[in-house]
């Protein structure tokens, strides 16, 4: 029996008000609110007179959705059919990511619900016409973002240069500012702002720099000392943490952190303005001197030589790699585990199911993925061959080869000839004025120019995946050689180009290798192609194989970023 969808009944009529500030800090959120709000109701609610549903209020910055709770729950709210209006003051209020927020208006009207923005009443994002205006809107605001972010940083840059600091302090230190005086103000701004070492920490920080600079002490053994003398953190974190088996833990790393920063001796250090140390002086009181800092950093980098790194494996398959267990339809995804990383040889490296018995040394099938790269690539004598059997099909799919098709065009542009034609006898024998002539020519030049748009981007189109086409064979025929040839990145970059999941057994024997298109698409042909010749593709059984893919999985590829690998062989 086959089971009809419900119906969805039409959204509840209402409206739903959606508000944004940008941040609670930056303005006050409770006047931008009542901004919008009247500017709302002024341009919308009373052009169309219906209930309020509910207020949605986000304080926060519009370029993420997903980090906005009053927005997700307006979207809900909508699936609920609780409102058919959302009102927005502007299109910058609704998102600053166009893509996602078009996403969802057209989600919002599949659910019957109509969103309206403020400044343009008049505007409907459904519409064709008015779509190019809200995208336009979108794109403006996404660009005063961007332009936005340039001038701070800006503003950042030339603060560091001047020997400013942008930002909260360093612990020890206070961040000061007093409102200017009417003389001052059109120089300095609305206030004066300046740092200031903090009277009740200054002493902790003097403290623990003489501690190193006695190089007599380890990071832990100083956080044991200001642990002892009851010091903590300005945070309030205490430099010994104890845990509950009654463990110490030495919270060092924010130490060290802190006798690496250049703040401390005076000096204004930036890598994004390109301000390198001992180049601008800070306009702040230092806590120790150059000379002390210099043998302060020595002193670590020197202890630091004795210690074992360490070591960060590199997985071949990550994410690519799944295992097939015996009597289990679904595939289970591997992720990458090393342990004993502080051995000589860097530990041992496993493809792992986390908190199971399932475990994979990484060389193992990392070793196995060369030959199989061997198996899967095609024979350079059918090259030829695949190429025109993929024309053929480009062509069948692009309608090259439907002489219906192409003659019904070609009829059309005739028929737009004829049309124009007996119009030009009633122009001329004064049946229809010249306004009206003009008028008609002009549509008959533009439904001429759609046409032939419409052939030209066909021809393009196929030149274009002919194009990626040579690039794909040319990588997929010679596969295994490039592979060897590159380094560790290069060949993780290739095998997610080509490969959609390496499937093994929980032995670590690859049971299969399921290409991405065009490979795949290429290989089913590849096949093909040898079994009309009545011959194996490999010479041998294998047990790669591919999905089955066709020409249209090819189609729908945006591009191939492999061009330059198809180079390489080539050279």
């Amino acid at each position: 029996m086959v089971r009809r969808r419900k119906k969805r009944l039409p959204p509840k009529s209402g409206w739903a008000v959606y508000l944004r500030t940008s941040d609670k800090e930056a303005q006050n959120p409770a006047n931008s609110q009542r901004r919008q709000r009247h500017t709302i109701e002024q341009n919308l609610f009373a052009r169309q007179n219906l209930p309020l549903h509910k207020e949605y209020i986000d304080n926060l910055s519009g370029r993420y959705a997903n980090n906005r709770p009053g927005y997700q729950q307006m979207l809900e709210d909508a699936h609920a059919g609780y409102f058919s209006h959302v009102a927005v003051e502007n299109a910058e209020r609704f998102a600053r990511n166009d893509t996602e927020a078009l996403v969802a208006i057209d989600a919002l009207d599949d659910l019957g619900v109509v969103v309206r923005f403020a400044d343009y009443p008049d505007l409907d994002p459904i519409d064709p016409d008015d779509r190019i205006l809200v995208s336009l809107s979108f794109t403006l605001a996404r660009r005063e973002s961007m332009k936005l972010g340039q001038r701070v940083r800006g503003g950042h840059h030339a603060k560091f240069r001047n020997g400013g600091f942008v930002g909260k302090t360093p612990d020890g230190y206070l961040n000061r500012e007093e409102k200017t005086s009417q003389d001052t103000k059109t120089e300095n701004g609305k206030y004066t702002r300046w740092i200031e070492q903090d009277p009740d920490r200054i002493h902790i920080w003097r403290f623990a720099w003489d501690l190193l600079l006695e190089d007599r002490m380890t990071l832990e053994e100083i956080c044991e000392k200001l642990h002892a003398k009851g010091y903590t953190y300005r945070s309030g974190r205490p430099f010994i943490e104890i845990k509950k088996n009654g463990k110490r833990k030495a919270n060092s790393n924010t130490l060290s952190f802190i006798f690496h920063n250049w703040f401390y001796a005076g000096w204004v250090v930036s890598e994004k303005a390109e301000i390198p140390p001992k180049e601008i002086r800070g306009q702040w009181k230092p806590i120790v001197t150059t000379e002390e800092f210099e043998k302060g950093l020595a002193i670590l980098a020197r202890r630091s030589k004795h210690r074992v790194a360490k070591r960060k494996h590199d997985y071949l398959l990550k994410g690519i790699i799944f295992v097939k267990l015996p009597d289990t339809p679904d595939l289970l995804k591997l992720t990458g585990s090393t342990s004993n990383t502080k051995r000589p040889g860097g530990g041992t490296a496993y493809y792992c199911v986390p908190r199971s018995n399932i475990n994979i040394m990484c060389n193992k099938v990392d070793e196995q993925i060369s030959s199989q790269l061997c198996h899967i690539q095609v024979q350079p004598e059918y090259l030829q061959e695949i190429s025109k059997v993929y024309t053929d099909e480009l062509a069948q799919k692009l309608g090259h080869l439907h002489p219906s098709e192409r003659q019904q065009i070609e009829e059309t542009l005739k028929s737009i000839d004829e049309e124009e034609a007996r119009t030009a006898r009633l122009f001329a024998s004064g049946k229809i004025t010249e306004r009206v002539w003009d008028t008609l020519w002009i549509e008959w030049q533009d439904r001429r120019h759609v046409i032939r748009n419409e052939l030209e981007a066909l021809d393009q189109k196929s030149e274009y995946h002919i194009s990626n086409l040579d690039d794909a064979l040319t990588i997929i025929s010679k596969i295994g050689v490039l592979y060897n040839k590159l380094g560790r990145n290069e060949q993780k970059e290739l095998l997610r180009q080509i490969i959609e999941r390496v499937i093994v057994d929980p032995e670590g024997m690859i049971i299969k290798l399921e290409l991405l298109p065009p490979f795949s698409y290429l290989r089913r042909v590849s096949d093909r192609i040898g079994k009309d010749r009545g011959r194996s593709i490999s010479g041998e059984k294998t047990k790669a194989s591919t999905k089955t893919g066709g020409c249209s999985d090819y189609l729908l590829l945006g591009g191939l970023n492999n061009s330059r690998y198809a180079q390489d062989i080539r050279n």
